[in-house]
């Protein structure tokens, strides 16, 4: 890891993704951030970081938190495997900026193989691909995921200085399946729904499950990259 990014933890939604950084990790010499993993989705999001605050967690002085994972495409400029550097997140109207020093620094190290994007939360699977281009249009966001929003506005209001890198796992050209009653009440996933979600939708499951794979190993890269410095 280089000097100048002192991070202390990284953030990752439990599951696959939580595996492919902990992958890339694996075979780094030197000291390595924390890696914990949360839950998916807005409210349990919240709810897991409200819990963490009271013992401490995170909120050491001048700690610098990196949340990982991949996200969905909103524009045709972001295809399954970019790496996208968020610069801030929209939710409801509302934005919340990622910090700008720290982001600075990541695109700096990161150059070439990383797009700075505008981001949107959704508490919510977007699964179609109409939904995601007319969101991509009228909101002018670039990527979509569940919990940047939510992570900002925490972090933010306790002072802790946060970046987020993730890479995309799915296009805006094609409909993915809706795993939205796959999502538990607390993050977690459910496997039996996840199943049902993917034999209802085969071809359109196939291609998440293709472009999942292609963006975890992606996101296990980067996470490899950024840390054996």
């Amino acid at each position: 890891m280089p000097n100048f990014l002192p991070i202390n933890t990284i953030l990752v939604p439990q599951g696959a993704e939580y595996k492919a950084v902990c992958r890339g990790l694996s075979g780094v010499t030197g000291s390595i951030p924390t890696v914990i993993a949360i839950p998916v989705g807005m409210k349990p999001l919240l709810k897991y970081l409200q819990q963490s605050q009271g013992n401490g967690q995170f909120l050491a002085p001048k700690s610098k938190v990196l949340i990982m994972g991949i996200c969905g495409s909103l524009s045709d400029r972001y295809t399954v495997g970019d790496i996208v550097l968020y610069q801030d997140c929209l939710y409801s109207g509302k934005r919340q900026e990622c910090d700008r020093t720290f982001t600075a620094q990541l695109h700096f190290y990161l150059s070439q193989k990383v797009s700075l994007v505008k981001s949107l939360t959704s508490d919510r699977v977007i699964w179609s691909a109409a939904e995601k281009r007319h969101l991509g249009e009228t909101l002018a966001a670039d990527v979509v995921d569940m919990e940047g929003f939510t992570a900002l506005e925490f972090f933010n209001a306790a002072g802790v200085d946060v970046a987020m890198l993730r890479v995309v796992s799915d296009d805006c050209q094609h409909d993915i399946p809706d795993l939205t009653s796959a999502i538990n009440s607390d993050g977690s996933l459910n496997p039996f729904p996840l199943a049902m979600g993917m034999l209802r939708q085969p071809l359109t499951a196939t291609r998440l499950i293709r472009g999942s794979l292609k963006s975890l190993k992606v996101l296990e890269q980067v996470t490899n990259r950024l840390f054996s410095g």
